[in-house]
């Protein structure tokens, strides 16, 4: 068996695939590789359960510690840092849990607040400079730590309750999909379920679009009269939200 061949049965060892490993190496090995067999596995384990810590709760320590597996099996760690590891995590449950649209929600709610903590630092937009903007021009600036998921169900609900240790409720489908926004007020992910004008509105913000251009593709949607009334309640929401991080 040349290096390279070893290297591969090695990587396959530790990821439970059929391997020439445990024959191809001295005996007195033997004890080590388990050792090293388990301490891999359980290590990328808790990585997971760091990052997805209410898709944990959501399933149970079995149910998750199964899905963990299965994706360790699938998508061995590429990053220097344990940090990046769990980035598909939410597609795997997806794929374990097709009937159950609520699970990859939630995971998907997990790894989208981890980023924004990990996020790149910006200073939210000071509301007394509002009287400095031209609003015929004005573009607004997001955090970077913005993102933008697509829901169908009350994931953002039962994340709230394990979160506070409440009640949980039972999994539901939204009436309508929906989106969760979420972003980081200083060193505090946040997040929003908010609704399909909003999640447009944004897109239309983070596109370049000037605010006086966004209120006008808002009327040409819901008339003039509910176009200003929206665009204001969302500019306020998002100034006290801590979700802009300039207007220029």
């Amino acid at each position: 068996m040349n290096l390279r061949d070893l290297q591969r049965g090695f990587i396959g060892y530790l990821l439970e695939e059929p391997s020439e490993i445990p024959v191809a190496v001295n005996g007195d090995a033997g004890p080590g590789l388990a050792v090293y067999h388990n301490a891999y596995s359980a290590q990328l384990v808790d990585s997971l359960k760091d990052s997805y810590e209410r898709l944990w709760a959501w399933l149970g320590d079995d149910g998750f510690e199964q899905a963990a597996r299965h994706h360790i099996a699938q998508h061995p760690p590429h990053s220097w840092t344990l940090g990046d590891y769990g980035k598909d995590f939410a597609d795997t449950i997806e794929a374990l849990y097709p009937e159950d649209p609520e699970v990859a929600e939630i995971a998907a709610l997990d790894w989208a607040l981890r980023r924004a903590f990990d996020g790149p630092n910006a200073d939210a937009f000071d509301p007394q400079r509002l009287a400095e903007v031209d609003w015929d021009d004005a573009v607004i600036e997001f955090v970077p730590t913005l993102d933008l998921l697509p829901v169908r169900t009350n994931c953002g609900a039962i994340w709230n309750a394990i979160a506070a240790g409440e009640d949980v409720p039972g999994a539901e489908m939204l009436p309508e999909p929906g989106w969760i926004r979420v972003w980081r007020v200083d060193l505090q992910p946040h997040f929003a379920t908010i609704e399909q004008t909003e999640m447009g509105a944004i897109q239309l913000a983070v596109s370049g679009l000037s605010f006086a251009r966004l209120c006008d593709r808002l009327s040409e949607e819901n008339g003039l009269e509910n176009a200003v009334e929206a665009a204001g309640g969302y500019l306020g929401s998002w100034l006290q939200d801590g979700l802009i991080a300039d207007i220029r």
